[in-house]
């Protein structure tokens, strides 16, 4: 593993998993870091080099580190090897050992769920749309149709934007009052109209709802701390073409 890469991980969970900053990687300029996102601008070849990097972090071969082509929707596949087709999903769950599950990520939630009992894991990305949707009980859904008990489930949220970075408008807050009235204590007054939304608080909340044995967020804000994270927002408010996705990785 190359000693440059950053690797946070979390004692709740009980298999191999690590949320990788953007540290360490081969890019350069706004992609400077770890990019591993292959939807980017980035050279691709340079993207695949990151990849590799953190393939060979997590003990596995390249083509085993597998992602999902992400549309922020509640959909989970079931993983157990290589994929010759990337699927439109945003969710993945796995029981077969020596697979990566990976999520990118730029600002929104990636969680990763793991059933040692089981050996059940999961992986899912979750911005405000996917986690309003249910693509969190949708991955302990899938994760129990392999074998795993929810209520042995534990769950880490990764770095994402936090709730002091988050502004939103109020057709926003519409959305979530629609869905449930109680969802207004996740946003906090902002600027004039604008809020401020709590997206790990929210995830939290919905994975606790969901009844797992441990939910629990790592506490860093993609936002706040350029030189660890890409955001997506924080590259829109300084008006740069483009952004890196940062990676977060969980395998038997």
């Amino acid at each position: 593993m190359p000693s440059t890469l950053e690797i946070l991980t979390s004692d709740a969970l009980a298999a191999r998993h690590g949320f990788f900053t953007r540290k360490g990687g081969a890019s350069s300029g706004i992609f400077a870091g770890l990019n591993c996102g292959a939807g980017s601008s980035d050279q691709a070849e340079i993207v695949a080099i990151n990849r590799a990097r953190v393939a060979a972090a997590m003990d596995v071969a390249p083509e085993h580190l597998v992602t999902v082509n992400q549309v922020h929707s509640p959909d989970v596949v079931s993983i157990s090897g290589a994929l010759d087709i990337i699927p439109r999903a945003d969710a993945m769950v796995s029981a077969t050992p020596g697979v990566a599950l990976g999520i990118l990520t730029a600002d929104c939630q990636p969680v990763l769920f793991a059933d040692a009992k089981a050996g059940v894991i999961g992986a899912a990305h979750a911005g405000w749309r996917g986690a309003l949707e249910g693509v969190l009980e949708a991955t302990i859904d899938a994760m129990e149709a392999l074998g795993a008990d929810r209520k042995n489930i534990s769950a880490v949220i990764g770095p994402c934007i936090s709730q002091a970075a988050y502004e939103v408008g109020p057709e926003f807050l519409d959305a979530f009052r629609a869905d449930d009235p109680e969802n207004l204590r996740y946003f906090a007054n902002g600027s004039g109209e604008k809020m401020l939304f709590d997206l790990p608080g929210f995830g939290l909340h919905r994975l606790r709802q969901a009844g797992i044995g441990e939910a629990s967020w790592i506490g860093h804000c993609t936002y706040r701390d350029s030189e660890r994270f890409f955001s997506y927002r924080r590259t829109t408010h300084a008006a740069e073409a483009d952004y890196g996705r940062l990676i977060s990785v969980i395998r038997l």
